[in-house]
This record gives C-alpha cells, structure tokens and sequence, in this order.
C-alpha cells in the first residue's frame, strides 16, 4: 500500500488507519518533521520511504528494523550522523539519498549496501569519503557536489559499474589513477576545482561523453585525451589553458567545445577543421 502525504506540514504522523506492515511506499515530503515517526520503525514491509525536506536533526539506531528498503530519502535536512545501522539496510538498491544536510562523516558501515545504484551526498560538509564506499561496486551514479574535498579515495577505483560521478564544487587539486577500470563512465563533472592536470587513466574511458573541467587551474591537457573518441562535450572555461594538444581532432564525434575565459591560450589554426566536422566551438 502507498500513503503519500506530502506538504501537510506534518509535526507527526497522523492514524493511517491500515496496520503498519501492509504499507510498503510512505512519502512525507516536505513537512515539519524533526524526527522520524516511531510508527515508520514498524513497517517492517517498506520499501520506499520519502522523508525529504522535513526538519529532521538525526536518524534513530531504529532505522535497522527497515530492512525491506529499497529506496530511502532524506535529503534536505539538518542531519549530522548517519547511524552505523545503516549497514542492516541491505536492500537498499534503488536510491539512497543524503543530500544537504550536515554530515561531515559517512559511517564505514556504509560498504554493506552493495545493491546500491544511486548514492547522492552533495551539499553537505565532507572534507574526505570513506574508502569503504569503494565497496558499493553496483553504483551506476554517485554526486557529492558542493562539499570540501581534498581528495577522494583510491579505492574508487573498485566503481567499475560507474556511468555518471559528480565532483563539482569542491577542493581538489589533484586525482588520483581510479579511471582505468571505470571503463563504462559516461559523466564526469568536475567543474569549480583546483585541478591542475588530468590524470592519464582518465583516457582508459572510452565511452565518457561529456567532460566538465570548468574553472580549475589546468594549462595544458595531455595528448591522450584524443583517445575519448565518443566525447560529446568538453567543457574548459575558466582555466589557465596555453595551449591545446592535436589530438582533439582525433573527436570525430565532438558536438561543443567550450575555451572561453582562458586568456593566455594560443588559439590552434586547426580550430576551422573541428568546426568544420560539426563542432560547436566557443572562445
């Protein structure tokens, strides 16, 4: 059974009137909940639960009893632990979403969710992931925009179901060698940085399609990324470029190429051809 009650400005749960086991999809979207309801800890069949953009400050040690979930969100919150309990939610394969709250820590309990697909921790306070997220090898999309990274772990490498991985709005200087085996990535944003180079493993993703190194440090890119031959786009604005490799031509598939706002860069005489094969290029 689905109850959807959704900008009610619910402080807590109303009587649903249905025993609590026969509810499998709860959305409480947007109300004025600062805690869980006790009454969800009993629905023992759930598989959807919605608690987004609530009031809530904590997740209860309770959130184990849920075991049937498949999706839980809870973002836009003011949430600042996630409880080491999280690690009996093995289901979770559809969503998991954390997004804007106040985390600064992901419990390493994490790496027992190894059905996940969707992982979303953007907007939050990271500093550093735990190595352990590496063990969510199902991942297909993982965002974690808008914190304070300085570095991600090695262990991502293990993401090798990865297509789409969102790293804008951090403090990264550097990447480390995790793009060899991330051989099915379609996405990478990695705009608003402090990158000054690309790491070579990043040309063993031959299927990535659109590139976002928007507003970091880069001054040059090296020769292989002419190996990304399905790329779409390619997004350089606002770096330090000088001067661009050859091998972009190589992109015979390439739809837009964006170099505004980089000063000192030598514009390439070979710019007409790429045009010339259907790019969009903009300077």
């Amino acid at each position: 059974m689905e109850i959807s009650l959704p900008h009610a400005k619910l402080k807590s749960l109303p009587n649903l009137g249905v025993p609590m086991n026969v509810i499998t999809d709860l959305n409480l979207y947007d109300n004025n909940l600062n805690i869980i309801p006790e009454e969800i800890y009993e629905m023992k069949n759930l598989k959807i639960l919605n608690v987004s953009a609530n009031e809530l400050v904590t997740i209860s040690s309770k959130i184990k009893n849920l075991e049937e979930l498949r999706m839980l969100d809870v973002g836009h919150n003011e949430i600042e632990i996630i409880p080491s309990e999280i690690q009996f939610l093995v289901n979770l394969e559809d969503y998991l979403y954390l997004h804007n709250n106040r985390l600064q820590t992901i419990p390493s309990e994490i790496r027992c969710l190894t059905k996940l697909k969707y992982l979303n921790l953007s907007d939050n306070r990271f500093s550093e992931l735990p190595k352990e997220i590496g063990e969510l090898t199902k991942l297909v999309e993982l965002r974690v925009m808008n914190n304070e990274l300085n570095k991600i772990p090695e262990s991502f490498s293990k993401l090798t179901n990865m297509r789409e991985l969102y790293l804008k709005n951090n403090q990264l200087t550097t990447l480390p060698e995790i793009f060899t085996n991330l051989t099915l990535l379609r996405v990478l944003d990695m705009e608003d940085n402090q990158l000054k180079q690309i790491p070579h493993s990043l040309y063993q993703c031959k299927k990535l399609r659109r590139l976002n190194l928007r507003n970091n440090q880069l001054t040059t890119l090296p020769e292989g990324i002419g190996k990304l031959t399905n790329l779409l786009e390619l997004d350089l604005r606002s770096n330090h470029l000088i001067e661009l490799p050859d091998s972009l031509l190589e992109i015979d598939g390439l739809e837009r190429l964006d170099l505004r706002w980089n000063q000192r860069l030598k514009i390439p005489n070979w710019l007409d051809k790429l045009e010339g094969k259907g790019c969009i290029v903009y300077l």
